[in-house]
């Protein structure tokens, strides 16, 4: 072999390991930081879940604030990186302001919204009004007081669908019961407070509320400590959060955030863009967790109970009113 031969040679191995390393993925997590054992950390898992099934490789980075946003998405696109993925609604407006200048690469965000979506970007959206009924349903047949909480984090309409949907279980299940809902802030602060979660917990406990649901982020990890310290139940999000606190946190309500980044990065550059893609119980996109650390807190009429308004929804016997609809909730007022 010439010498000549072999420089081409080496060259042309350098430019696939560059191909492949210009077709791997990138992961942007949402302010409050990669293990908020919650929403982002769910992005996590599903990216290391594909690692550890195909054997690639992804980039990450954590936002510290939200000037970081557009940067982001600009460094990873310009390195090559597809798709660039993103967690958080705060994220689609970015997204939007950036896709045109990089048309070859593919944006993917969880939980935005644009009133048109760009042709070089996915949005994925989730049914968490479903998976809330679900978990409210629980956290009335579990409640002794009559009395449950709800903390959310920013003041947003996708937490109030949080909200929404669980006090419509918890309703459903004993149309006599109070539920108290409380947000932290209105500002991306309130997904990182946990003193404050806290505060808001403890302040619940006292208006009667002996189970608290905790949509808020690293906020949320407050709540679940107070309730734990507290001798009540919480409620977990995002993530199965059930082995924080075993005994204490009754379930949790999944959203498949991991499933969603899993998709995402397998599809790669053949990815379907264009469009919003929304998961609910029938896609296995939310749901309720029951492991060894709450087993014995989720009785079999309580599965019983859950098991059939999950069924129910699905084929449509019960229809969970979204906040988005027009803004309100029929179960609670904010």
């Amino acid at each position: 072999m010439t010498f000549m031969q072999k420089t081409l040679g080496t060259a042309a191995a350098l430019a696939l390991t560059a191909g492949a390393a210009l077709a791997d993925p990138a992961l942007i997590y949402d302010l409050g930081g990669k293990f908020d054992k919650s929403f982002n950390e769910a992005a996590f898992n599903g990216a290391e879940r594909w690692v550890k099934e195909t054997g690639g490789s992804y980039r990450d980075i954590e936002m510290q604030s939200e000037a970081q946003r557009e940067q982001a998405l600009r460094r990873f696109a310009e390195a090559g990186f597809n798709p660039v993925i993103t967690t958080g609604f705060s994220f689609a407006e970015p997204i939007k302001n950036v896709a045109s200048d990089y048309p070859d690469t593919k944006f993917v965000n969880v939980d935005g919204f644009l009133p048109e979506i760009p042709e070089n970007v996915s949005l994925i959206s989730f049914q968490e009004h479903q998976g809330s009924y679900l978990v409210g349903v629980l956290a009335a047949m579990a409640s002794e007081t009559g009395t449950v909480g709800f903390v959310g984090g920013m003041d947003i309409p996708l937490i109030r669908h949080f909200a929404c949907g669980y006090a419509q279980g918890a309703k459903a299940t004993n149309p006599d019961i109070n539920v108290i809902a409380n947000m932290t802030g209105t500002t991306p602060a309130a997904w990182n407070d946990p003193v404050k979660g806290s505060e808001l917990a403890k302040a619940q406990i006292g208006q009667g509320a002996d189970v608290i649901y905790a949509a808020a982020g690293g906020t949320g990890l407050g709540v679940l400590q107070t309730a734990a310290d507290e001798g009540i139940y919480s409620i977990g999000v995002d993530s199965n959060q059930n082995y924080l606190h075993p005994g204490s946190v009754l379930t949790s309500m999944l959203k498949r955030v991991d499933n969603a980044v899993f998709e995402a990065m397998s599809d790669g550059e053949n990815l379907e863009t264009g469009k919003m893609t929304t998961l609910g119980l029938a896609e296995d996109g939310v749901g309720y967790a029951v492991d060894d650390n709450n087993a014995d807190l989720i009785s079999d009429e309580m599965t019983a109970a859950a098991e059939e308004a999950k069924q129910k929804i699905i084929d449509g016997e019960i229809e969970v009113v979204s906040y988005y609809e027009n803004d309100s909730c029929p179960a609670l007022d904010f």
